[in-house]
């Protein structure tokens, strides 16, 4: 059987891959939003509540995860952080191995995975797309998100590989410092030549 091409498509906080990911949809091209999976995992009745609660008391609630009160006690603890990712990984890989098979009859899919170089993803994707912009207006974007502080920007930052080691191993670098429109033409553009 055959499967479809996959394009692994990352990049740093604020580099506006959840957009990039929106115009490849709207394409046709279906999207494996690795933190929507996790987002909906971690809700309310969502999968991993139970063993998040038992890993981490006190930071779930009716809501689900509370990711503050979660980010409280893994913000500064890679031991903890480690623990969090063995429950949340796994599972995720799970939804995209569904995803894949569900779509195997597509010409192409994204996997829109945040951490693809970070965590050894990029082997198992075809293409990489990297999306991309100047620094200063990442940290523009970053910081105008509601309860972003300095701090929190600059931990994220420290946690995910330089933009521009991601640009260096990118087959494709989409570059969102410019316009919606020039970003969409990159984005058609690159689904042509795909």
């Amino acid at each position: 059987m055959t499967r479809p091409k996959i394009i692994g498509l990352t990049g740093s906080i604020g580099m506006g891959k959840s957009t990039v990911a929106a115009m490849f949809a709207e394409a046709g091209i279906p999207v494996f939003d690795a933190d929507a999976e996790v987002r909906a995992m971690q809700g309310p009745g969502g999968e991993l509540v139970s063993a998040i609660e038992a890993a981490f008391p006190g930071s779930t609630g009716p809501e689900g995860v509370d990711r503050d009160r979660l980010g409280h006690q893994v913000f500064a603890d890679k031991a903890a952080l480690a623990r969090l990712e063995a429950i949340v990984h796994p599972a995720v890989a799970a939804k995209r191995a569904a995803f894949l098979e569900q779509h195997h009859d597509k010409r192409a899919v994204v996997f829109d995975i945040p951490l693809l170089f970070e965590r050894g993803g990029h082997e198992a994707v075809d293409t990489i797309v990297v999306v991309s912009a100047p620094e200063a207006v990442q940290r523009a974007r970053v910081l105008a998100r509601p309860g972003m502080t300095p701090e929190k920007f600059a931990h994220i930052f420290g946690l995910q590989l330089h933009d521009t080691h991601k640009r260096d191993r990118a087959h494709h670098v989409i570059d969102t410092g410019t316009s919606l429109d020039d970003t969409r033409a990159q984005v058609a553009a690159l689904i042509a030549a795909l």
